[in-house]
């Protein structure tokens, strides 16, 4: 296996898996994507695009399952649609339309057919990705910067090491159980190298409360790691698995972003993205505010 070199080229291939089944918000997701929820006036899956397009991407591989067709079709010309628009001189609804995907990013679509988990949607990916390093971005994880993306951040220190880089946030150490917990060398508040990584440890046997979140800049060598991983919990092939065995033979840094996280997989936490994209929203982020506001005095003097 061949280890990583410092100034590696830039990340320019993310991965998007969308394959699940979003059971958590049914009947919502019953059809439509989880991906395709809105957050104020854009769904979460164009988020994590335009995260991935600053970041200096322009190949987006998108690993969707045989039933979900929404998302390609979010990103596919709509004719009909932009025809109605050009004719009534909605032009800037038209731009909208048209820059889902600027001009020089391709999109590419790869099925799997079995969901058998993270790491084995992240296989898929390999035929398109071939042998350069890449980001894999998990929608659900909605990231929002008054600065940089994330992913743009990471891939400048990706493109400075050399290594791949997963991000990682703070978790209160009794939530450890809950993520990928990361121990460090010569962590210097914002990245370092990770020494070991467990999936879900309990509070008392985590070695560390750096969690890790849904984006990670990883080296191609990962590919074949993943195919012979076994399948672990469930059944499902973990990601976790083949970045453990990928540290005993290259850098892998945890890098700690700037920027808040939202669990957007949850109903709380699509609804905390939704209330802080609204307040920093350029042209609703007064009325929202005062909403907001009406809504809890309002519930205010109900409960009184």
């Amino acid at each position: 296996m061949i280890g990583a070199t410092h100034g590696q080229q830039r990340v320019r291939i993310a991965v998007f898996p969308v394959a699940g089944l979003g059971t958590r918000f049914l009947p919502a997701t019953k059809t439509v994507p989880k991906e395709m929820l809105p957050i104020v006036d854009k769904p979460l899956i164009q988020y994590a695009v335009d995260e991935a397009i600053e970041a200096g991407c322009d190949t987006l591989v998108f690993i969707t399952n045989r039933y979900k067709h929404a998302v390609a079709d979010y990103f596919d010309k709509a004719y009909e649609l932009e025809q109605k628009l050009e004719r009534a001189g909605k032009a800037e609804q038209l731009a909208l339309v048209r820059n889902v995907l600027p001009e020089g990013v391709r999109a590419v679509f790869v099925t799997q057919a079995e969901a058998l988990g993270l790491g084995h949607a992240v296989l898929c990916a390999k035929p398109v990705v071939g042998s350069e390093p890449f980001a894999v971005l998990l929608p659900d994880d909605l990231i929002w910067s008054r600065g940089d993306g994330a992913l743009k951040q990471m891939a400048d220190h990706a493109q400075r090491t050399g290594g791949s880089v997963i991000a990682v946030q703070d978790v209160p150490r009794a939530q450890t159980g809950s993520y990928g917990i990361v121990a460090t060398d010569s962590f210097d508040g914002q990245a370092g190298r990770i020494s070991q990584i467990v999936e879900k440890p309990t509070p008392a046997d985590a070695p560390s409360n750096l969690a890790v979140v849904g984006r990670y800049i990883l080296n191609p060598a990962i590919f074949d790691l993943l195919e012979t991983t076994q399948q672990g919990a469930g059944g499902e092939i973990q990601l976790t698995d083949a970045i453990a065995q990928l540290l005993t033979s290259q850098q892998v840094d945890a890098f700690r972003f700037h920027g808040t996280r939202f669990d957007c997989g949850t109903h709380l936490g699509l609804i905390e993205a939704t209330v802080r994209y609204a307040l920093d929203h350029e042209l609703l982020s007064d009325a929202a505010r005062k909403l907001m506001q009406n809504a809890l005095d309002e519930m205010g003097v109900v409960e009184n």
